[in-house]
This record gives structure tokens, C-alpha cells and sequence, in this order.
């Protein structure tokens, strides 16, 4: 499935269809584990409406200052969290953006829907050139129309999709769109490929549209140096299979964040102590949480993501500089050990 959907100016119209698989039914696409399968109705989406809320802030303040204008060597990777699950990775002279959402909302609406809270970190005139743009799946607060237009007119950039995003992406003019199922790969150069890979969600941009598209993460390899971008995933086995088929990350990018309340958020959104086991399942380096503090999705509080990771740590007798978050528009740089 994994062909080109748009490139060179060709579009297609109609969606490849995968064959049967573990994770595709001929029609739509379901998560292999959940046996019982899952998702979201619009009985549960009135059943949250009524879940209380914890207060956020209406503003906040960003802290962290970038670095990406920094000369890296040959063995070393910057990655800058932006906002929400948005960060830059410069690596091997590429830089590659994951989900990048600039809007004020996260919402096909303009005046209605979760509104950020902090400007992103980092300034949309402030990117350098971006060569290359992760998309995991096709939720608004992940899969941002108006930000991927102005990306194309700027940089125009090799797009990576979920199977069946091409019809989204595609119609924005960008010459090179490739739609992946999960374990296929793109190979850029000698040193550098990217892998689609598994994980526990479910896609939906309206009512009649759900699972109609894939879900997933990547692995990046760059000079033989492996950077995981989970997505958005629920806690499954599949961590286990990614290191196993693919190798333990050198750094890994899990979500941390909307995960209240968890009779409805378990299966598609990790708290902080599942981020934690997927630390450990996938024998991680360095991980950096993310999916928290921009938007208002779920009903824990805006810093409730970061506390609960701490006490998991320590819980865990994992050390905290092995698993950080990082502020809003923070640069690290790392090196090969």
C-alpha cells in the first residue's frame, strides 16, 4: 500500500486499498490489540461533555528557548518540542517536522473547539527549511490543514501519511506525498530511512469517517542513530514488537498527556505510568514526553502530566534525566554515548 499518492504533480483521487490484514478489514482499518475493538461513539463523546473539568489557565508563557541554528556533528541530533505532539528533529543535515499544528484551535472550527493556551515555541518565521513532515494520524490536533498549507508554500517538503491521508494532504499542492501502512519504509539516502510503525488509536475527522484511515508512529534512523515518534497510542504490546523488529531507540518521543478520564481514554491515550512501561518495553535511552500543556482535550489539569511522570519514575526506580519533558520551544542536543 505504501506506493506514492501524489508526486511530481500527479494526484490520485482513489485510495489504495491494503488486503486483508491484522489490522484491516477490507473497509476499515481496527486495532489487532483490542480484541473487543474500540471506537469512540457519540454517546461517549456527550458522556465526557458531562465529566468535570479541571481548570486550565487562559495563557501561558513559554520558557524555553530554541537552538536551531547550532552546527551539529555527524553524530548528533537536535530535537525542539514546539507544542502538543509538533517537534523538529535536525539530524544528518535534515530537518523533519512531526504533526505540526501552528492554529489557534485544534478544531475543523474557527470559534469553537479546544484553543491553545501558549504560543507554539517556536515562531512559524523562525523555522529553518523543513525537508521532511511526519504525520501520525488524521485528528485535528495532529493533522492541521492550515498549518500544512503554509509549510507547502514555504518549504514544500516531502509529506509521510498514514494509509488513506493522502486525500487530505494531497489536495494542498505538495509534489511528494507518500501513504504508508505500518512497517513499511522510505528510504532517503544512504543514512537515512523511515519506518512507519504500530500503535493503538483509532482515526476519525467526522461522524462517518471513522477508522477509515491508519494510525501509527516512526522510527527514524539516521546514521545509525534510531528516534521513535509514538503518535498517539493506548499502551499495547506493540512497543515490545518495535524494539524487536526494529532495534531500542536511541530517543523516543511518548505522550503523556490526556488521559483523564480513563474509562474513555485508556486504549488510545497512555498517562504518564503506561508512558513509563513503554520506556521500558521499548529499552529507550532517552524518552521526552509530549501531548500535554497546549490544548485542553481530556480533564486532568495542565500540569498534571509532568507531576504524575515524576512519581512514576520514581516508582519505577528509573532515574528522571532518563525520561524529561521539555519546554515549549526547548532545544536538546544529543550526542552519541
Amino acid at each position: 500500500m505504501a506506493e506514492t499518492l501524489v508526486e511530481d504533480g500527479i494526484r490520485w483521487d482513489q485510495i489504495k486499498k491494503t488486503p486483508l490484514s491484522d489490522h484491516f478489514d477490507g473497509d476499515r482499518f481496527f486495532n489487532p490489540t483490542l480484541p473487543e475493538g474500540f471506537a469512540p461513539s457519540l454517546l461517549h463523546a456527550l458522556r465526557m461533555a458531562r465529566e468535570p473539568r479541571s481548570r486550565w489557565p487562559a495563557w501561558v508563557e513559554n520558557k524555553g528557548v530554541h537552538r536551531l541554528g547550532e552546527t551539529l556533528g555527524a553524530d548528533e541530533v537536535a530535537i525542539t518540542f514546539v507544542n502538543h505532539a509538533t517537534f523538529l528533529i535536525q539530524t544528518g543535515g535534515i530537518t523533519i517536522l512531526t504533526d505540526p499544528v501552528w492554529s489557534e484551535r485544534a478544531s475543523p472550527f474557527r470559534r469553537i473547539g479546544p484553543k491553545r493556551v501558549r504560543k507554539p515555541g517556536v515562531a512559524f518565521e523562525d523555522l529553518p527549511t523543513v525537508d521532511i513532515i511526519l504525520l501520525s494520524h488524521n485528528h485535528y490536533d495532529h493533522l492541521d490543514i492550515a498549518t500544512l498549507a503554509q509549510l507547502r508554500q514555504r518549504f514544500a517538503p516531502t509529506v509521510l501519511a498514514a494509509a488513506g491521508d493522502a486525500r487530505l494532504v494531497g489536495p494542498l499542492g505538495f509534489k511528494s506525498v507518500r501513504e504508508l501502512d505500518w512497517w513499511e519504509e522510505i528510504r532517503f539516502s544512504d543514512t537515512l530511512k523511515i519506518t512507519f510503525v504500530p500503535a493503538q488509536h483509532f482515526s476519525a475527522r467526522g461522524l462517518f469517517d471513522r477508522r477509515k484511515s491508519l494510525w501509527g508512529g516512526y522510527m527514524i534512523e539516521s546514521r545509525g542513530r534510531l528516534v521513535y515518534f509514538a503518535g498517539d497510542t493506548g499502551y499495547s504490546t506493540h512497543f515490545s514488537d518495535i524494539k524487536t523488529r526494529l532495534g531500542s531507540p536511541d530517543i523516543a518521543m511518548l505522550g503523556i498527556g490526556s488521559y483523564e478520564p480513563r474509562w474513555f481514554m485508556k486504549p488510545i491515550h497512555m498517562n504518564p505510568a503506561e508512558a513509563v512501561c513503554a520506556h521500558r518495553d521499548l529499552g529507550s535511552r532517552q524518552s521526552i514526553g509530549m501531548h500535554f500543556g497546549t490544548f485542553q482535550l481530556t480533564t486532568e489539569a495542565i500540569d498534571q502530566p509532568p507531576a504524575d511522570l515524576k512519581r512514576a519514575l520514581s516508582e519505577s526506580g528509573i532515574p528522571e534525566a532518563d525520561f524529561v519533558t521539555l519546554d515549549e520551544g526547548e532545544t536538546r542536543i544529543y550526542r552519541r554515548p
